[in-house]
């Protein structure tokens, strides 16, 4: 099977017409896919759900087998995949090829979730046997966003899956090759039975629809805090299950015993990877006063040298970003940033998409380039004297997802840890990491804590049912 070249995307028949593919790199169309309706949905929805009465009965060995082939064949035709994501979300080959990495690691994790233990012997007053016993959800809503379409679509997906249920996938129309249809046809050819994945790309009404839909009982919504509000809302309103993977103001901790020539290059990276277009993405670096300027020297000086171009035809470190939309966001913070008295450092340019890697000095805590989520390659800098004025400008953001503290004493870096809200923490690394046996999940404006990773795929995509058993109908009163 040829995944770059294929077009059993173009074939696929919805009632929302048709949306262009479009290259960020050079502006070129390089395919389309068809958009889905809230029709397109309520079918879906109907489909999904006649498939997972069978697919839950299924051994969990068929089941399981059905992840590892697709785990296989994402290894196998990496570089196929790879191609189409460098081309169609503008990633770098680096960043692509951890694409196809931690989603084929994900499919094989969500294989040895199939056989886990499906229930547990609780204690009880009676006489009589008392079981917990997790069953499947049914039908799984899956809303994933552009930025690493595959890694963020089979997170969900392929636990959702092995457990026993039915996926309706809505990836970003912008990105709904690599999000969508390429994951769908490594599952077909793995072997899925039909009618258990469905790749709905649409606007907000195919959103609206697959968050109302009654036979949809959970939603796995990966995406802004904005948006995430709303999907939290509307699913409320329905009862639903909803499970919010959020944006980040990701803060990189810097004390002065930190080796600086490691830092200055783990903070570049936790800034300008992906065009710093991922929610981990380190937007407020927080360095001891007696470095910083060493520090913001250093850090210019590799976002200088940093090659941005065409990641399809050169080898660069720093691609596009998204589109003119992104570019605008971008631009009007880090312009309106300088306006408010912050010292432009390096960058702060752009041609067409590419946006050149910027970092920013004698930033303070209410400008806009710090206070918000930029989701470009951009580094402000704020400079802290006390372990206590650290960990209060860390802790001083509505985001709650990444933290990564440098230091060399290891002991410190985590009692400093303890006094910030964050998801996740990392000492003596960057903010951006992601494994699939390990919890991820973000607090606060970050999202509903951790609902991906190892076990807590289970308590994501299953339901307890508690079940007793006697040997004899009890005598009652009545």
């Amino acid at each position: 099977m040829t995944y770059i070249d294929s077009k059993v995307w173009e074939g696929q028949t919805l009632r929302g017409g048709w949306t262009n593919i479009v290259e960020p790199a050079t502006g070129n169309v390089i395919g389309r896919v068809g958009v889905a309706d809230a029709q397109d949905v309520a079918a879906a929805a109907k489909a999904a759900a006649v498939a997972q009465r069978d697919w839950a009965a299924a051994s969990f060995e068929e089941r399981a087998a059905v992840l590892r082939r697709a785990g296989a064949l994402i290894e196998q035709h990496a570089a196929e995949l790879q191609a189409w994501m460098v081309r169609e979300t503008g990633s770098v080959g680096g960043m692509a090829g951890f694409g196809t990495y931690v989603a084929s690691q994900e499919c094989y994790e969500a294989a040895a979730l199939a056989s886990r233990p499906v229930g547990e012997i609780l204690p009880t007053a009676q006489p009589r046997l008392s079981l917990l016993k997790r069953v499947p959800v049914g039908v799984v809503g899956v809303i994933s966003p552009f930025n690493a379409p595959l890694i963020l679509s089979s997170r969900s997906v392929a636990p959702a899956l092995a457990l026993g249920n039915a996926v309706l996938l809505k990836p970003d129309q912008r990105t709904a090759v690599s999000g969508g249809f390429l994951l769908a046809q490594i599952f077909a050819d793995a072997g899925l039975p039909e009618g258990l994945l469905h790749v709905l790309p649409g606007g907000p009404p195919a959103g609206e629809a697959l968050v109302t839909d009654p036979l949809i009982r959970v939603i796995s919504f990966t995406g802004s805090t904005a948006t995430g509000r709303l999907v939290a809302e509307m699913a409320g309103r329905h009862l639903k299950r909803v499970h919010l993977e959020l944006g980040g103001n990701s803060a990189l901790v810097v004390l002065d015993d930190a080796p600086l020539d490691a830092a200055v290059s783990a903070g570049a990276w936790a800034s300008f990877l992906h065009q710093g277009q991922i929610c981990m993405t380190a937007g407020r670096h927080i360095v001891h006063e007696s470095i910083a300027d060493s520090y913001v020297s250093a850090l210019s000086a590799h976002a200088s040298g940093l090659p941005v171009g065409d990641p399809a035809t050169a080898e660069v470190a720093v691609g596009p970003l998204i589109d003119e939309k992104q570019r605008e966001k971008v631009h009007g913070l880090v312009t309106s940033t300088v306006e408010a008295g912050a010292r432009l450092a390096a960058g702060g340019t752009y041609d067409r998409l590419f946006y050149k890697p910027t970092v920013l000095d004698d930033v303070t805590t209410e400008m806009p380039a710090y206070a918000q989520e930029v989701f470009g390659p951009v580094a402000p800098v704020v400079r802290f004297s006390t372990l206590d004025e650290a960990a209060a400008l860390a802790a001083d953001s509505g985001y709650g997802l990444s933290l990564g503290i440098l230091t060399r004493d290891v002991a410190k870096g985590l009692e400093l840890a303890e006094r910030i809200p964050t998801g996740i923490v990392h000492i003596n690394d960057q903010t951006v990491n992601d494994e699939a046996v390990a919890p991820f999940g973000g607090v606060r404006d970050s999202g509903t804590g951790v609902r991906f990773g190892g076990g807590a795929n289970l308590d994501a995509f299953t339901e307890q049912r508690w079940i007793t058993v006697r040997g004899d109908i009890p005598p009652y009163p009545f």
